[in-house]
């Protein structure tokens, strides 16, 4: 008898194993994969072959998908084979498949130290509860979700830390195909975290605490702000001020890009971030300026001792 199935099939029975396992969030995300990308290439494939994959690869990649995000693509491709294989109703092979190369070296958006001079300026002297928000991403490097998500219990001012513990999102349920606020735990193990707050940050916190009614840190509800509306609400804000547009994660790189600046080391930058290894902080942050090239040729000539 033949057991068999299409890529389709497998990939429902493999939602339902993950179900029980996985965050709602992460499912939900899994499906949305596979409802935009797989399904529509592969859903009616019974075997799927290295050469499927790599042109698969490659089109999305032409398509003007970031490299990052057709690797996860496949990784969801993947996961669902191999269980197939695992349980003999669907053919895994293993691949080596190639990705494009990237000639860009994009730089993540960050703003200028003039812009960020001004932005915080603004916040300082207007600590509200719209206002700390920002403050909070562009002082800590949290995430908007994490940021909409904090509760004044997660502020020790004892200690003068906040910790990072739960995270709000708006996601795309394929299933009621309509969307749905997540409350859950954050991105990964490494971003549940405690971050030392700045003086400045200190005291604006002290002064929204005084006139604050919510639970919530950022808002006046008493349900946590919708990071959807706090975007539009960041969005305002800059053009009010007359600053270039930043999406509100440049606020997490504009931290982190002025930590590697002013010489912090880069374990300690990347445990504040929540990364889960150095090497993301490395690579996302850690890019030389001319000037520094040359101060690190001229010290390795120095060190030559030949003249």
């Amino acid at each position: 008898m033949n057991n068999k199935k299409t890529f389709h099939e497998v990939s429902e029975i493999w939602c339902d194993a993950k179900r029980p396992i996985v965050k709602h969030s992460t499912l939900c995300a899994y499906q949305l994969t596979l409802q935009t990308h797989l399904l529509p290439r592969f859903g009616a494939a019974e075997n799927i072959t290295e050469k499927d994959v790599q042109q698969f690869v490659i089109d999305k990649c032409t398509s003007g998908l970031a490299r990052k995000t057709v690797r996860d693509i496949v990784a969801v491709l993947k996961s669902v084979i191999k269980y197939g294989n695992k349980h003999g109703i669907f053919h895994f092979e293993e691949w080596e498949i190639e990705y494009p190369t990237q000639t860009e070296n994009k730089l993540p958006p960050t703003l200028s130290l003039n812009h960020q001079h001004i932005l915080m300026r603004h916040l300082l002297e207007q600590p509200t509860p719209q206002n700390i928000g920002v403050l909070l991403a562009l002082c800590t490097g949290m995430r908007i979700g994490e940021v909409c998500a904090l509760k004044w219990e997660d502020v020790d001012f004892a200690q003068k830390t906040v910790i990072v513990k739960h995270t709000v999102g708006r996601i795309y349920n394929c299933e009621l195909k309509s969307t749905e606020r997540v409350h859950s735990s954050p991105k990964t193990k490494n971003s549940c975290r405690e971050i030392p707050i700045s003086k400045q940050l200190f005291q604006a916190l002290k002064m929204v605490r005084k006139q604050s009614q919510s639970p919530y840190v950022v808002g006046t509800s008493t349900q946590s702000k919708e990071p959807r509306s706090y975007r539009d609400y960041f969005g305002r804000l800059l053009k009010r001020l007359d600053i270039p547009h930043l999406v509100f994660h440049g606020l997490r790189h504009t931290f982190a890009t002025r930590c590697i600046e002013s010489q912090c080391d880069y374990k300690t930058v990347s445990v504040i971030l929540g990364h889960s290894n150095v090497a993301t902080t490395l690579n996302l942050y850690v890019h030389p300026n001319l000037n520094q090239k040359k101060r690190c040729i001229d010290r390795m000539s120095n060190f030559l001792g030949i003249t």
